[in-house]
């Protein structure tokens, strides 16, 4: 059995800037996988995942298709934790509020970085949506007590 973390510990970890994995049902073709592809988002302890994207993409037509998604975050130093959440999408935002697409930007850039981005990326506020989704489902996995079990035995 993996070694799941507390509901506190796996929504502080959701909550860290983290590089998710967004999986969305992809309804183009019964000879179709998921959608699965890397993404920022937002998220606060006991809130909702905050998504945003181009309101033409394929993305968001699969996510107001399927009306729910998964999130996966993970941490790529051992001993490996990741976090997995799933829900139904409870409200589309378009256009994107501009304080929730710098807020994003802030979370994963160093202020100058995000200031630059910001301005060089200006013109997608026009086309960005947010997705907001209510976590239901929850998976998550902390291997440092497992890996302390045999790190002695070597």
């Amino acid at each position: 059995m993996l070694p799941s973390m507390q509901r506190q510990a796996r929504e502080l970890f959701l909550a860290e800037p983290r590089v998710g994995v967004l999986g969305v049902t992809d309804s183009r073709g019964t000879d179709r996988a998921p959608l699965v592809v890397p993404i920022w988002y937002g998220y606060e302890p006991g809130g909702e995942v905050l998504v945003g994207t181009n309101r033409q993409s394929i993305k968001a037509q699969l996510l107001r298709d399927a009306g729910r998604f998964s999130l996966c975050a993970q941490d790529e130093k051992r001993p490996y934790r990741y976090v997995s959440v799933e829900g139904p999408i409870t409200a589309i935002e378009d256009p994107i509020d501009p304080a929730v697409r710098e807020a994003l930007a802030h979370r994963y850039l160093d202020p100058e970085e995000a200031r630059g981005y910001l301005a060089a990326t200006a013109a997608q506020l026009e086309d960005d949506v947010l997705f907001r989704m209510r976590p239901q489902h929850w998976r998550s996995a902390d291997f440092a007590a497992f890996a302390a079990d045999f790190a002695g035995e070597a």
